[in-house]
């Protein structure tokens, strides 16, 4: 099958669903029918410890598996191009260039402290049974058992935590166990983001720059129309004005900031320590 491969990469709650579905409504772009697909990047490699699946785990096998997924995509949806956003792929993105070298990539990353501010809340979120049941109809059947298990250890965690928090939310790093021993749930979000864009922006920086595009969360939901004309020029596609405006028209801005003003000034000051040299290196305010 011809279609082209778009895959979107980003720390959790910087935007990547919202880049997402815009993209999925414009004519000829497609994604599955749920919010991630991280159950289909892990076949194969179950057992590996964490997201952190370094590019030699990808088997002929486990790109046959991947592949025919997106296959499912554009057939199932007549797609020119299928638009794919997993989370956990911004800390394995040589893996998912092994998977599909052809592909091109959207970056998009935000404010860190902003994003710690918004994940803090889904490591401690209740129970969503039909979020569950749409990412449970691409969980391959014989990894199943697996995964029932470690979702429910999980929940069964949050019951007794003092913090109520989930055994594991997001993406996982190689240290994660150690990590959410030796520090609160802050610095493990705020880490957890770090990692995410170093070792994302660190793969893109050695591929070819016309592979992948940066974009701001913060420019994105300013300026929606012409953040959304650049994809579409990096994306050599056409679409017809009207359609963009739609597209965008629920874009708002209200979002930035409202993560760190949810943070005392004592964990502002005390995360932006942390993750200092990343929020440097990526133009925001320790």
């Amino acid at each position: 099958m011809r279609y082209e491969r778009l895959v979107i990469i980003g720390a959790p709650r910087s935007g990547t669903n919202m880049l997402r579905d815009i993209l999925a409504q414009l004519p000829g772009l497609a994604t599955w029918p749920c919010d991630e697909i991280n159950y289909i990047w892990r076949h194969g490699n179950l057992r590996h410890p964490s997201d952190e699946i370094p590019p030699d785990r990808a088997s002929p096998a486990v790109q046959r598996y991947i592949r025919r997924q997106f296959d499912w995509v554009a057939r199932r949806y007549g797609a020119d191009v299928v638009v794919e956003k997993t989370c956990a792929n911004s800390l394995r993105v040589p893996f998912v260039d092994r998977v599909v070298p052809e592909a091109r990539y959207l970056f998009i990353r935000r404010d860190g402290l902003d994003a710690v501010g918004s994940a803090m809340d889904r490591w401690t979120a209740p129970l969503d049974i039909p979020y569950l049941a749409r990412k449970a109809r691409f969980v391959p059947r014989t990894d199943l058992p697996f995964h029932a298990g470690r979702y429910f250890w999980s929940r069964l965690y949050r019951f007794f935590s003092r913090e109520k928090r989930l055994a594991f939310w997001g993406p996982q790093m190689d240290d994660m166990d150690a990590l959410l021993q030796r520090h609160p749930l802050d610095e493990v979000c705020a880490i957890q983001w770090q990692r995410c864009v170093e070792q994302a922006r660190d793969a893109f920086e050695g591929m070819d720059r016309a592979r992948w595009l940066e974009i701001g969360y913060e420019d994105f939901v300013t300026r929606p129309r012409e953040e959304l004309e650049r994809i579409l020029d990096f994306m050599g596609m056409e679409v017809d004005p009207t359609v963009r405006a739609t597209a965008v028209s629920g874009v708002k801005a209200s979002s930035v900031g409202k993560g760190r003003a949810a943070l005392s000034p004592e964990a502002t000051e005390r995360l932006g320590k942390l993750v200092g040299p990343t929020l440097d290196r990526f133009g925001y305010e320790r």
